[in-house]
């Protein structure tokens, strides 16, 4: 037996030695005849305290969301340690140690400090202190490169190959969709992510193959064309009554729109308002609903919107600009990243689909599903909410016709997307047809937008929307 620390039970007097090959009770045996010495591990770690460093966007405190470690658990480095979130995104602190963590700072729900200990971790002495480098938003990493990561509780699948070239690229692994079987993640997906990111235009991948659509016998059926009318349902909330008001401090996402608000007030919004007939755009998406699906894409309205307003944009460039502080420049944007408002139990969120110049409509949809999936779970990163430069605000979902969206500094244009109605209308030889209707609220940056040129964007975009054939045209 190789025993490398032997500790007494009578006295606090260790014996270190580095080797004892033969295993004799006459040859343990202390002062007493009655006590032997025992073996056991000698604790001669050091405690660090793991501090929470800047994260970005000159973020000074965070709120911690979520721990996934407790006191006494074991962890290795690019471990999860908790989520956080600031008034911008949600990030996942990772470990830089491999340790016990002996102490947690902070509580659900309270406020970090940038700088100041997030948690005590007990290291090994003998292995060395890593140089105090606070938290970084990396992708949770095992050390030794396992095929299977769990974030969230979520496993993501990728080849430690795979891994490596998100972590080169500052890529997270749980933003990236996978199309390989059970949702692996491959490089191709990784490369696809990345030209969205940075506009870059990648080959098409050999494996993939456009399936066509289901024949008329095959496709999902129709609904029945009596749809009764949806009512709306209440949200159902337990109602607690106290007798007393109540403080609540502003924080998160929330405390991101009083500062953006804020600054919005500074901006002469000029409304432009119409109405669009959906008709024709109606009938495609329920011939290509079907094909979007077998490819694994829930496809809406929404990426037929968002591409019209980018080839709209392409002719009109001053709407996908900003405005310095000082009113003395003017920076047209080459990307069109274009938001989408998201309204989530976090409250309003505003991520955008990066580079829609060069993407196409089902490219346009799978990122929304993304999107969407993230935002739904309050996993959205910083890359995704910020970098957007234009705005379209899909306030039909819940209700309402007209609005009067308020403009995203530093953009200068929003536009809010009323819901679609059955309405009557005439067609050129003066008969009523039952159209679908939606109406369309505009809002831009009046100092350097005029209303002509903010009609005339409109008229282009309602021209691609009603007559979805002629976006074909300038489709790239």
């Amino acid at each position: 037996v190789c025993i490398h620390r032997v500790r007494s039970c009578s006295s606090i007097r260790f014996i270190k030695s580095k080797y004892v090959c033969v295993f004799d009770k006459s040859a343990l045996k202390f002062s007493h005849q009655q006590r032997l010495f025992r073996t056991s591990a000698v604790s001669c770690g050091q405690i660090v305290q793991f501090k929470l460093s800047d994260i970005g966007e000159g973020i000074t405190e965070v709120t911690v969301k979520e721990w996934y470690i407790k006191e006494g658990d074991s962890v290795s480095q690019f471990d999860s340690i908790c989520e956080v979130q600031s008034d911008k995104a949600s990030v996942t602190i990772t470990s830089r140690y491999d340790g016990i963590i002996r102490k947690l700072h902070y509580s659900i729900d309270d406020i970090a400090f940038v700088g100041k200990p997030l948690v005590d971790i007990e290291i090994d002495a003998s292995k060395g202190v890593a140089s105090e480098e606070d938290v970084v938003e990396t992708p949770p990493m095992s050390h030794d490169e396992h095929t299977h990561q769990e974030i969230k509780g979520h496993k993501t699948l990728a080849t430690p190959a795979v891994r490596r070239l998100a972590m080169e690229n500052n890529i997270k692994l749980s933003e990236v969709v996978g199309t390989g079987k059970d949702n692996r993640i491959l490089k191709e997906d990784i490369l696809n992510y990345l030209a969205k990111q940075t506009g870059a235009i990648l080959p098409p991948s050999p494996k993939a193959e456009i399936i066509p659509p289901l024949p008329k016998s095959e496709t999902v059926p129709a609904a029945p064309k009596d749809k009764a009318r949806k009512i709306p349902i209440p949200v159902s909330r337990p109602i607690v009554f106290s007798g007393k008001d109540k403080t609540e401090p502003v924080t998160g996402f929330q405390k991101a729109m009083v500062k953006t608000m804020s600054a919005a007030l500074k901006i002469p919004h000029f409304g432009y308002c119409d109405e669009i007939d959906l008709t024709q755009l109606v009938q495609l998406r329920e011939e290509l609903k079907p094909v979007a699906e077998i490819r694994g894409v829930k496809l809406s309205f929404m990426p037929f919107f968002i591409k019209a307003a980018s080839l709209g944009l392409l002719q009109y460039p001053i709407l996908n600009a900003s405005l310095d502080e000082n009113c003395q420049n003017v920076t047209y944007k080459a990307s069109h990243n274009i938001g989408v408002a998201m309204d989530t139990g976090q409250g309003l969120i505003v991520p955008n689909v990066k580079n829609v110049q060069v993407c196409s409509v089902f490219d346009i949809a799978s990122e929304l599903n993304r999107l969407q999936s993230l935002g739904s779970a309050g996993q959205l990163g910083t890359s995704d909410l910020t970098g957007g430069t234009f705005t379209l605000s899909n306030i039909g979902t819940i209700g309402g016709t007209y609005a009067k969206p308020v403009i995203l500094p530093p953009e200068v244009a929003i536009g809010a997307l009323g819901k679609i109605q059955v309405l009557p209308r005439f067609n050129g030889k003066g008969e009523v047809y039952k159209a679908q209707i939606m109406n369309v609220s505009w809002s831009a940056d009046h100092r350097i937008i005029d209303g002509a040129t903010m009609a005339r964007f409109s008229n282009l975009w309602k021209s691609y929307l009603e007559n979805p054939a002629s976006m074909l045209l300038d489709l790239k």
